[in-house]
């Protein structure tokens, strides 16, 4: 089945110029209707839907001009693409004022007014999908605390709801920024331990020297300035879940302690003589490739078989789709409202923009963008110039094969180094994985990455 040609409607009180346009346009992939008065073509975009007009400025009866105004104020959606005689910018100008989308000058190149229609069907697409994702943040049904439609995210919503119930360790597996403590309290409100508290601890955000105290707790006078009796975290989650968030930058002299710990199913406080029993579910997190820090002895491989019970990989947001958007939109909402500031949306080229945009910060960085957006903008919508500077200057980094124009080709060193990133970033970053697609040995792949300047992290 083939997509549908772009309808324009063309209003010239020219005949010559009617069905030059038709002609020359229909030629170009659109169906094209005309008519030789704004009057009668304002009358037939009440009936039917069109995707662009185009229409001319001077004409008998109602001008161009007017005929703009009065369909960006009944029919907005709709772009309306002016024509004007060269050199007549105050009148293209006005024209703009008072809402037209694009103009182009006479005499018409009919080239040149194939790619302003283009652009302003595009135009017109993404601000009905704006305008939809609005409709569907507020009519959604959240899973959790977590916002998304795409497939990816419906297969980590259904292995949530089969691993909830179940009382085994989970390891949430996923790069900065996607969600994993989210994910790892939506596992515990589907737990039979929902009832119970919810504990957490960024393994890498606690000197080495007090963790083992606050995963363990410790007897009072265990060491200098221990005062008193703590019971640690494990001993706190009692009857409910203990998060263990970046537990691939837990020190090797703790994970020893961490395995006896889950095989023992009790602790020993630092100090003390005796284990005590703890009953609370463990769910890890990490943003490493744990597979490779195994094989490079960074991390224990019993201790990786011990959290590694269930896996649940939460995919990038580059690689969610419409996602992007439909968080855009949640997040316009919240930030507006905690901004006070009457902001309902973006404009169709932000939406663009955000949509092309790779995300190495995924949804926290998404987060970020729209919050200083909002606190910028002058508008009710979100423009493209509200955006971070890095989101507007992005151009995706295309592998170019079948190209005619010598400036287009790339070196061979340069073609191989986007593959590899592109492959890396198709499977979330995991370097088992890229390795096994490319059909390179993993010590191979990480001698390339390091030379591109990618760190070791997912």
């Amino acid at each position: 089945m083939t997509a549908a040609r772009p309808r324009v409607l063309v209003v010239d009180d020219e005949p010559e110029m009617c069905d030059l346009l038709v002609s020359g346009l229909g030629r170009r992939g659109f169906d094209v209707t005309a008519r030789p008065a704004a009057d009668e073509a304002f009358a037939l975009l009440g009936e039917q839907d069109f995707d662009v007009v185009i229409t001319d400025l001077q004409m008998k009866g109602m001008n161009g001009l007017e005929l703009c105004e009065r369909v960006t104020l009944n029919r907005p959606d709709v772009p309306v693409v002016v024509m004007t005689a060269f050199g007549s910018l105050e009148t293209a100008i006005a024209a703009i004022r008072v809402g037209a989308y694009d103009f182009v000058t006479k005499p018409l190149e009919l080239e040149p007014l194939r790619l302003a229609l283009e652009r302003a069907v595009r135009h017109r697409a993404l601000q009905r999908e704006v305008v939809r994702l609005r409709q569907a943040v507020r009519e959604a049904r959240h899973f959790e605390d977590l916002i998304g439609t795409s497939a990816a995210m419906g297969r980590v919503y259904d292995l949530i709801e089969r691993v909830g119930p179940v009382d085994a360790t989970v390891l949430i597996t996923g790069e900065s920024g996607t969600g994993k403590e989210m994910v790892a309290r939506a596992v515990h409100r589907r737990s039979k331990r929902r009832g119970g508290p919810f504990t957490a601890i960024n393994c890498a955000a606690v000197p080495e020297a007090l963790l083992e105290s606050e995963l363990f707790g410790h007897e009072k006078g265990a060491f200098t300035d221990a005062r008193r009796e703590r019971a640690g975290l494990f001993l706190e989650a009692q009857g409910g879940t203990l998060f263990l968030d970046e537990i691939g930058d837990l020190p090797l002299a703790l994970q020893s302690k961490l395995l006896r710990a889950l095989q023992e199913r009790a602790v020993r406080p630092i100090g003390s003589d005796r284990e005590v029993p703890f009953d609370a579910r463990i769910v890890a997190a990490t943003n490493r490739d744990l597979d490779s820090a195994v094989e490079e002895h960074r991390f224990r491989e019993d201790l990786y078989y011990r959290i590694n019970v269930v896996r649940l990989a939460l995919p990038p947001l580059r690689a969610r789709g419409g996602d992007i958007l439909l968080l855009a939109q949640h997040f316009v909402d919240h930030f507006s409202r905690m901004f006070e500031k009457p902001v309902t949306g973006l404009a169709p080229a932000a939406g663009e923009k955000l949509a092309s945009y790779s995300w190495p910060g995924n949804v926290r960085e998404l987060a970020n963008c729209i919050e200083q957006a909002i606190a910028l903008t002058r508008f009710t919508e979100i423009t493209v110039e509200d955006l971070p500077e890095k989101v507007r200057a992005y151009s995706s980094a295309h592998v170019v094969v079948a190209a005619s124009d010598p400036t287009e080709l790339v070196p061979l060193e340069t073609v191989e180094q986007r593959y590899i990133l592109h492959v890396l970033e198709a499977v979330g970053g995991s370097r088992t994985l890229a390795a096994q697609a490319l059909g390179l040995d993993r010590k191979t792949l990480y001698r390339k990455l390091k030379a591109y300047g990618v760190d070791d992290r997912e």
